[in-house]
């Protein structure tokens, strides 16, 4: 067991290593600096507050878009999967919002509402609203329909029959749209901020790009990697575990 929670860590530091290795045969700081460079860059940034206000910035517009895409792609993957008529309907909007490239959808949102926080956010949201919906229709028509069969003869009501027969048996599917989604907004989420914010990583990153500052692109890219890998660890893992152990049982 022990062996196994070291893992990642073990991981992580080859990865480390590999990049010092790197560092040494580009032999160039402007370009590839060392690991231990970054860190009064980092001190500065930490220090002034620019790190923490723009880290703080890009969770937000990851929590929103998350929440947003979440709830929306759920509902209408789950009435997808359980309805064939509304599957009919809805099949050909999915397949063109999956294939639609991320990029035509910023632009489209930032030329359409402006260069404003509900067109980002909006943006974000409906990027990852397919891949939501994609996964939880083929949760909905997982659900087992001597389930609902029962909870309709004891005429349960709808929201004791979400909470007690839908939701357990969609936790799975809702666990792994998670754990995509997360991974995919925050990426999404950086572009927009590129093309159209005033703050947030992917507004410094653009700003450090334009000045050819490897060290801070580094930094701020860096920042907000471990903040998603204490989200993916702490919260993500757990969670999908947790949706999983009847299966093993």
């Amino acid at each position: 067991m022990q062996d196994t929670r070291l893992t990642p860590v073990l991981s992580i530091g080859g990865l480390v290593t590999l990049w010092i290795v790197a560092g040494f045969l580009t032999d160039d700081p402007q370009i590839l600096p060392q690991p231990w460079d970054l860190v009064p860059r980092f001190q500065q940034e930490l220090a002034s507050g620019e790190l923490l206000r723009n880290l703080g910035a890009t969770l937000l517009r990851v929590i929103w878009a998350f929440a947003l895409a979440m709830t929306l792609g759920t509902i209408i993957g789950l009435a997808m999967g359980r309805s064939p008529a509304v599957n009919q309907w809805l099949d050909p909007w999915l397949v063109i919002f999956l294939n639609l490239p991320a990029l035509v959808l910023i632009v489209l949102c930032y030329l359409w509402i402006g260069l404003t926080e509900a067109a980002a956010i909006t943006a974000v949201t409906l990027n990852k609203i397919p891949n939501v919906a994609t996964i939880l229709r083929e949760g909905g028509r997982a659900l087992n329909p001597d389930l609902d069969a029962m909870a309709h003869v004891y005429r349960i009501p709808w929201f004791t029959r979400m909470r007690h027969v839908i939701i357990p048996q969609l936790a799975p599917f809702i666990a792994a749209a998670s754990r995509s989604g997360i991974s995919l907004i925050w990426k999404i989420v950086l572009v927009v901020e590129f093309l159209g914010r005033s703050s947030g990583v992917g507004f410094q990153i653009h700003l450090y790009f334009q000045l050819f500052d490897v060290a801070m692109v580094l930094v701020y890219a860096f920042s907000f990697i471990a903040v998603m890998l204490m989200v993916e660890w702490l919260i993500l893992q757990p969670s999908e575990r947790k949706a999983r152990r009847w299966r093993a049982a």
